[in-house]
């Protein structure tokens, strides 16, 4: 490992120059013509002599070692129209080249895979943002293939979630963020890597990106199932205010306004600000009284023609009541309905304030110099009965966590562009830093919302994380991609626990080193092979970490996969992947203590499949399927399941877009049976669930219908195994809790656009 390191660093730090004598060169700029603002990630090719290269975050783009003459270049990116424009290029001049592109309909057919820049699950995901509108908070996590969400606090709590084997709790081994701003709060009240993502307006996401596996040297604590990335809008198309109204007392209210004017535009700068309201009492039979309310200001400008900065500020409220889990035996008895509640005193609030400032700067000779400051702000209190009269059968067992936190950061990273020989190579070196204060968190015995009666844990949580990684990008051949990197983190857990006596301030301190290997071979723009090969880690609750002395605080995961992207036809694009995890420790939460317990060792492997296939010019079809077999190491066989760990699920469905005027889509999700506990003596019921979308639009507003579970199936949201006892039981019992999914649920919606 020393001498991987040793090497990727030489190979940074002493590129090979070629040296190039009375040639000239292109450097060309792409921006979006509605908004006027840079495009990242364009597809830019010289057709003779071959070569391709994509533009950075400035939208810029450089060819250079030519010789005096005529060029072609082709410029494509999905949702846009395709263009080629004639360059001519004199000796020893640079030609400057400023390119618009104008938005189009996604077509299959012109989607290629490219060997510069491996594609992967990338692909995928910008496909499904053109073809999927949001509609929802809980719509944003669905766009990543294979990852399914459960709520089981009536909307206000973060989703459970679920992906290639995992029952990944609220975020326990999946790295979430918002614009490179962690999501994911390590050491939660409720559990390790909560991750609550409702402070995002979803009509402002504009781009997912996301990765499974280990494999991203970018990428560090928790990425260990995979990671996403939402990138909301930098400018907007146009001001909007929208209104839904639904079933169940269901309203909401979303606006945004462009601040700056044409001109503006025109200098490349862009300001806006928006706001969301949401309120429901839901389908339960206790009243929800959910409200949400979301503010967040955007700015986004050049400093110089070479720079570039973004200013986002935000802040988010929820309060709201739940029903919180019911015992299949209290249905089955009629002591409550379906939608009933044990102790309908649950519920809780939760708010959220965020500063995220990024300045992008290229030097002169092509590098790029990333630098991201963000601070977040952030409080929380759930009240929660899961054993109902188990432990004290007078008052109940419910419980309180509650934290006011801390957190503040720096990512950094500096790209060069060089050459290794005549081989092209890029290298990144990253700085990533978090840290994380909280004050008094805590968990309670409490009755009704309103009495403590003990306080189980107290104390304040100071967590620090630093990492730097280093990333390799080497073209070996035209086809075969080689992708090498290297993190190391570095960690510090203290934990003041203010119910001991005397109160003492302990510490705790791991670092870990994490090498990954990525290959690709694209045979043809309609197929690409690859194979990845990683270590990863998630952090252990520094609660759990310091009592132990530091112990078993970064356990390891080592992963490989195995896999294809291909177009078998203009219009049909299939990405599979056969894969292998295994994780050092696994990590079990203890809902009636609140805490996190370090479990055993475990092994996960499957194969996931994507199809995305456009059937007409205005019809696409999608699927994912995610097969999983996991299991617990060291355990008899029989007894080794994974408690509600999927072992099968599939999703998709068919879109319509801009077929006169309409768009919508008819979409299904199935999650098939799964072990509820270690020996499968208990097993959570799957289940297939429908939701549609239909929306009309003109120019200057928009009509809109979105229902779901059409068909009114009856389905178990989430489901745990868990021993409970009824106020008038004797002795208790164990079988599974669920929280009832959604039954038809309609909302009408009407956009106006102001442009």
């Amino acid at each position: 490992m020393k001498h991987l390191f040793t090497f990727l660093l030489f190979l940074f730090l002493f590129p090979v120059w070629a040296l190039a004598h009375n040639s000239g060169a292109i450097s060309g700029r792409v921006s979006d013509a509605t908004t006027q603002l840079p495009l990242g990630g364009v597809a830019v090719r010289l057709l003779a002599p071959s070569r391709s290269t994509f533009t950075n975050a400035l939208g810029q783009y450089r060819f250079t070692n030519l010789p005096a003459g005529t060029y072609q270049v082709a410029l494509s990116h999905l949702g846009y129209q395709s263009i080629r424009a004639t360059i001519t290029v004199s000796e020893d001049q640079t030609t400057q080249v400023q390119t618009r592109l104008v938005t189009a309909q996604v077509e299959l057919k012109e989607v290629s895979v490219s060997a510069e820049r491996p594609q992967e699950q990338q692909l995928i995901s910008a496909l499904d943002i053109r073809l999927r509108p949001i509609t929802n908070s809980q719509e944003i996590l669905r766009l990543v293939p294979g990852l399914f969400i459960g709520q089981h606090a009536g909307g206000g709590k973060a989703e459970q979630l679920f992906l290639r084997g995992f029952d990944l709790d609220h975020g326990t081994d999946i790295r979430l963020s918002v614009d490179g701003m962690p999501v994911n709060m390590v050491s939660h009240a409720h559990g390790q890597g909560y991750a609550d993502l409702h402070f995002v307006i979803p009509e402002l996401v504009q781009a997912v990106d996301f990765g499974k596996g280990p494999y991203t040297p970018e990428q560090g604590n928790l990425a260990t199932a995979g990671w996403v990335n939402f990138r909301t809008r930098t400018a907007l198309d146009s001001s909007f205010a929208k209104l839904e109204a639904g079933q169940y007392d269901t309203y909401r209210a979303v606006a945004a306004v462009n601040l700056l004017g044409a001109g503006a535009r025109a200098k490349e700068q862009s300001a806006y600000l928006a706001s969301e309201y949401s309120f429901s009492n839901g389908y339960f039979d206790n009243p929800q009284d959910f409200n949400r309310l979301n503010v967040v200001g955007k700015f986004h400008g050049h400093l110089t023609p070479s720079s570039r900065l973004t200013l986002t500020g935000s802040t988010f409220y929820s309060k709201w009541n739940h029903s919180g889990q019911v015992p299949d035996r209290a249905v089955a008895q009629g002591l409550i309905g379906w939608f009933g509640s044990v102790d309908p005193s649950e519920g809780g609030e939760t708010s959220r304030s965020n500063l995220n400032a990024e300045l992008v700067t290229m030097t002169p000779a092509g590098n790029v110099l990333r630098n991201q400051l963000f601070y977040s702000r952030y409080g929380f209190e759930l009240y929660s009965n899961f054993t109902f009269f188990l432990q004290d059968s007078l008052n109940g067992d419910q419980i309180r966590q509650k934290e006011q936190r801390h957190l503040f950061g720096y990512n950094g990273s500096y790209s060069h562009a060089h050459r290794l020989g005549s081989l092209p190579l890029t290298s990144r070196l990253g700085l990533h830093y978090r840290h994380d204060l909280t004050a008094d968190t805590e968990l309670s015995h409490t009755l009704g919302r309103r009495e403590t009666l003990e306080q189980r844990q107290l104390g304040d949580i100071n967590e620090l994380n630093a990492g730097l990684y280093l990333d390799e990008v080497l073209q070996l051949t035209p086809r075969l991609n080689l992708t090498a990197g290297v993190r190391l983190d570095i960690f510090r857990n203290q934990y003041r626990n203010q119910l001991e006596v005397p109160v003492r301030l302990r510490r705790a301190t791991a670092a870990i080193v994490s090498p990954k290997l990525n290959l690709a071979y694209t045979f043809s723009p309609n197929l690409q092979l690859y194979l990845k090969a990683g270590k990863g880690f998630h952090s252990n609750d520094t609660r759990v970490v310091v009592p132990q002395n530091g112990r078993q605080v970064l356990p390891a995961a080592f992963g490989t996969d195995l896999g294809v992207v291909v177009k078998p036809a203009p219009r049909l694009l299939l990405q599979a992947a056969a894969w292998y995890l295994w994780l050092a420790q696994e990590f079990v939460y203890v809902g009636d203590e609140g805490v996190v317990e370090p479990g055993g060792r475990t092994r996960r492997q499957g194969l996931d499949l994507s199809v995305r296939y456009q059937l007409t010019r205005h019809l696409y079809a999608d699927a994912d399927l995610s097969a999983a077999k996991p299991r617990a190491l060291g355990e008899e066989a029989g007894n080794n399941y994974l408690p509600l760990a999927p072992r099968l699920t599939s999703a998709g469905g068919l879109s319509v877009q801009n077929w006169h005027r309409l768009s919508g889509s008819l979409r299904y999700r199935y999650l098939a049976n799964r072990p509820a506990n270690e020996d499968n003596s208990l097993v959570a019921k799957g289940y297939f669930v429908t939701d549609a979308q239909v929306n009309y639009t003109r120019s200057r507003y928009q009509l809109g219908l979105s229902v779901q579970n059409l068909l009114n199936t009856r389905w178990k949201e989430t489901q745990f195994a868990t021993e409970s006892r009824l106020r008038n039981e004797a002795t208790p019992v164990e079988e599974i809790h669920f929280t009832p999914g959604t039954p038809f649920f309609a909302r009408l919606s009407a956009t106006l656009f102001f442009r």
